[in-house]
C-alpha cells in the first residue's frame, strides 16, 4: 500500500471522528469511552484526485500495565511503521497533558513526517489555545482543525498530500474476494487472524470483547488473494448490555453482508451451541459462501472415529443447512490452517460459478425423469426448462406448469441433486418455479 495516513494520539482526542471525515464514512465506532478503538482500522479516502489510505488506532498510554494499552501500544507503533505520514492528534478543550508530552517523545523514535494536528477548535478560543502545542517541541505548524465539522480538514490535507510520491489507487479492494471471520466471543477469531497474516493484526486476550470493530486485513499468499475480516464476537442480543458492543455488533453484521463468504468458528470443547447456529443460520439467510471451522481440535481427547461422530453430528443438527464444508483445525498449534482457507477459495468459486443453459437443462432434466415432481391434488408439474440468473450467489429459475404446487420436499430434491452434478458445496443455492 502507498499513500498511508495513520491517526494516532492519546485516548479521546478524536482520532475515529477524524477517520470517518477522511473516509467519509462511519467506519470507525465513536464513545467517550476510553478505549473503545483498539485494533488498527484501515479505510479509503480521497483529495484532489490523490487517494490514500487512513488508519485509525487506539489511544497511546505510556507506561500503562493495562493488559488492552499494553497491546494497543503495539497496535500503533505497527501503523507508525508501514505510515507515509502521522497525524498526531492533541485535543484543544482539555489542553496539553503528560499523555501528550510522552507520547511526542515516542514519535521522535520514528522517522516519519509528523503533522502536529489540534483537533476541536470549534470556537475562537480554542483556536488560539492551540499555540500551547508548540511546547512539545515537534516543529512544523500546527493545524487547529474540529474532526466533527470538518473545519480546518482541508488546509490540512493539502500539506498532508505533498508527502505523497504517486496519486495512489482510488480502491484497492476493488474485485478481491472478502472473506469474514465470524463467531461467537472468544473462539479464536483474531488469533486465527494473526496465524495468517504471521502479525499481531488484531489484539488477542482472553478477555471476551477484545475485539471491537471489524478488521480488514489484505491477504495475499500461497497463490491465493482476498480481503479478511475479523469480526467483533457475535452473542445473544439479551447479553449486549452496553452501546459499545451493540455497535461492535452491528459493525459485524454489516461486515458478513458485504463479504463472499463466511468462516465461521466453532469452539471443539463446547460443540454447536445455539448461538452458533444463529449465526451460520443468519450467513445462510445473506446467501453467503461458509466454512465451518471447527477450532480448538487439539484440545479433544480423540481416536480415528471422533472427527466422523462429530462431523455427522454437526451435520445432523445443521439440517438443511447442511451444505457447508467442516474442517477440524487448531490455531495455537497451526493445524490445517491453510486448508481453511483453501476450502474457503474454493467455496467462493463456487458462489461465483456460471453454468451454461445447455449444459444446466441436459444434466437436471435427466435427473427431473429420475423423480419427476408429484402432482398436487390432480395438477400435474411439467418441468419444461431451466436457466441460471445473473446473481451474487447461485440463483436459478425452472420454468413449469403450475408452479404454484411445487412443495418444499421436491426442491430439496433439486437442490440436492444440483450440488451432486454442478458442486456447489458450502454455498445456498435459490430456486424458483415460474409458470411456462
Amino acid at each position: 500500500m502507498a499513500n498511508i495516513i495513520s491517526i494516532v494520539g492519546r485516548p479521546n482526542v478524536g482520532k475515529s471522528t477524524l477517520f470517518n471525515r477522511l473516509t467519509e464514512s462511519r467506519k470507525a465506532i465513536m464513545d467517550n469511552q476510553s478505549g473503545v478503538t483498539r485494533d488498527r482500522h484501515y479505510g479509503y479516502g480521497e483529495w484532489t484526485d490523490q487517494y490514500f489510505t487512513v488508519i485509525d488506532t487506539g489511544g497511546y498510554v505510556v507506561g500503562s500495565e493495562d493488559i488492552f494499552e499494553g497491546a494497543i501500544r503495539d497496535q500503533v507503533e505497527l501503523a507508525i511503521e508501514e505510515s507515509t505520514v502521522v497525524l498526531f492528534m492533541v485535543d484543544t478543550a482539555t489542553g496539553l497533558t503528560d499523555l501528550d508530552k510522552d507520547f511526542a517523545n515516542v514519535l521522535r523514535k520514528f522517522n516519519k513526517p509528523v503533522f502536529l494536528v489540534a483537533n476541536k477548535a470549534e470556537t475562537t478560543e480554542r483556536y488560539h489555545s492551540a499555540a500551547e502545542f508548540y511546547e512539545l517541541g515537534l516543529g512544523g505548524e500546527i493545524y487547529a482543525i474540529s474532526a466533527q465539522t470538518g473545519f480546518g480538514t482541508g488546509d490540512l490535507l493539502d500539506e498532508v498530500i505533498k508527502h505523497f510520491e504517486t496519486a495512489g489507487v482510488e480502491d484497492p479492494e476493488a474485485g478481491i474476494p472478502r472473506i469474514a471471520i465470524m463467531g461467537r466471543p472468544n473462539v479464536g477469531k483474531s488469533s486465527f487472524l494473526n496465524v495468517l497474516t504471521g502479525t499481531d493484526r488484531s489484539i488477542v486476550t482472553d478477555i471476551a470483547g477484545t475485539t471491537r470493530d471489524a478488521i480488514h486485513t489484505h491477504y495475499k499468499a500461497f497463490g491465493m488473494e482476498f480481503i479478511l475480516t475479523d469480526t467483533a464476537g457475535l452473542r445473544r442480543k439479551s447479553r449486549v448490555n452496553e452501546d459499545i458492543e451493540y455497535y461492535s455488533s452491528l459493525r459485524s453484521m454489516k461486515a458478513m453482508e458485504e463479504s463472499d463468504v463466511c468462516i465461521v468458528l466453532l469452539d471443539a470443547t463446547l460443540g454447536l451451541e445455539g448461538q452458533d447456529l444463529t449465526i451460520i443460520g443468519l450467513a445462510d439467510k445473506a446467501k453467503k459462501g461458509i466454512v465451518i471451522m471447527v477450532n480448538k481440535w487439539d484440545l479433544i481427547e480423540k481416536d480415528s472415529k471422533t472427527a466422523d461422530a462429530f462431523k455427522k453430528s454437526l451435520l445432523d443438527r445443521l439440517a438443511p443447512m447442511n451444505y457447508m464444508p467442516i474442517i477440524f483445525a487448531s490455531v495455537v498449534e497451526k493445524q490445517r490452517i491453510h486448508q481453511v482457507m483453501e476450502k474457503a477459495m474454493e467455496v467462493y468459486q463456487n458462489k461465483t460459478k456460471k453454468i451454461s443453459t445447455s449444459k444446466l437443462n441436459d444434466v437436471m432434466q435427466k435427473e427431473i425423469e429420475k423423480y419427476p415432481p408429484p402432482a398436487d391434488r390432480g395438477k400435474y408439474i411439467n418441468i419444461k426448462y431451466m436457466i441460471q440468473l445473473p446473481t451474487p450467489s447461485p440463483t436459478f429459475v425452472f420454468f413449469s406448469s403450475n408452479p404454484k404446487n411445487v412443495k418444499d420436499p421436491y426442491l430439496r430434491y433439486l437442490e440436492n441433486r444440483m450440488r451432486e452434478n454442478f458442486d456447489f458445496s458450502g454455498v445456498p443455492i435459490t430456486i424458483f418455479f415460474r409458470e411456462k
